[in-house]
C-alpha cells in the first residue's frame, strides 16, 4: 500500500492573524453595507411615498458633510455605527424626490430600473474582481482623490451655472470615478489598508449611491427622459 505524507503549510503567528483581522474587516464592511442599503432603500420610498420635496443643494452638503465628518470623529464607537446609518438614510431621503422625478418622465421607470441593475451590476463585478484577484490598486488613491475634487467643483458651477453639457460631462466622470474608487477600497480592506470597517462602509456606500444617481442622470438624457 502506497502511502501519501501531506505536507502542512503553517502561516507565522503574525500572518494567520492578520489574515483573520482582513476576513473580519471584508465580513462586517459587507455586512454593515448591505443593512445600509436597505435602511437608505426604505428611507427613499418613504420620501417617494410622501412626495417630499428635495432639501436642495446646500442643505444637502451641510448635512453629507457634517455627518462624514462624525463618523470620522466617532468610527471607533458603537456611535460611528449609528451615525453611518443617520448619513445612509439621510441621503436615501434626498434620492426619493430625485427618483419620482424621473418616474415621472417618458420612460422614467424604464430608466430607474436600467439605472439600478448597471449600478449593481457594475458594484458586484468589480467588488467581486478585486476580491478574487487581490490585486493592488492602492496606486489610483492619488488620481481618484484629485479627479473627485475636480469633478466635486465642476458639478457646482454646473448647478450654479446651469450648463448642461458639463453637467452631463460631470456625470460620465463620476461613475468612472465611482467605479474606481470601488477597486480601490476594495483592495485596501483585502491588502490592510483599511482597518475600519465603518468607514470602508461608508466609502463603498458613497461610491454606489454616486454611481446610481449619476447612471440615473445619464441613462436619462441619453433615453430621453430628462
Amino acid at each position: 500500500m502506497t502511502s501519501f505524507q501531506h505536507d502542512a503549510v503553517v502561516l507565522p503567528r503574525g500572518g494567520a492573524e492578520s489574515v483573520l483581522a482582513t476576513n473580519r474587516v471584508i465580513r462586517n464592511t459587507y455586512m454593515l453595507l448591505s443593512a445600509t442599503l436597505a435602511f437608505s432603500a426604505v428611507t427613499a420610498g418613504a420620501a417617494m411615498a410622501l412626495k417630499l420635496p428635495h432639501p436642495g443643494i446646500l442643505i444637502t452638503l451641510v448635512g453629507y458633510f457634517g455627518l462624514l465628518y462624525s463618523i470620522s470623529r466617532m468610527r471607533n464607537s458603537g456611535w460611528g455605527v449609528a451615525l453611518v446609518f443617520a448619513l445612509t438614510g439621510f441621503m436615501g431621503y434626498t434620492l426619493g424626490p430625485i427618483i419620482n422625478h424621473y418616474l415621472g418622465l417618458p420612460n422614467g421607470g424604464q430608466t430607474v430600473m436600467m439605472a439600478m441593475g448597471s449600478t449593481a451590476a457594475i458594484f458586484v463585478g468589480l467588488s467581486a474582481y478585486a476580491l478574487t484577484t487581490r490585486k493592488d490598486f492602492s496606486f489610483m488613491g492619488g488620481f481618484l482623490m484629485a479627479g473627485i475634487l475636480v469633478a466635486f467643483l465642476a458639478g457646482l458651477a454646473a448647478i450654479f451655472f446651469a450648463i448642461p453639457a458639463l453637467s452631463l460631462a460631470v456625470s460620465a466622470a463620476f461613475v468612472l470615478l465611482m467605479a474606481g474608487l470601488i477597486l480601490y477600497e476594495t483592495s485596501a480592506i483585502v491588502h490592510g489598508g483599511e482597518t475600519n470597517y465603518v468607514m470602508a462602509t461608508v466609502s463603498l456606500f458613497v461610491s454606489i449611491f454616486n454611481l446610481f444617481t449619476n447612471l440615473l442622470h445619464l441613462l436619462g438624457v441619453t433615453g430621453g427622459s430628462d
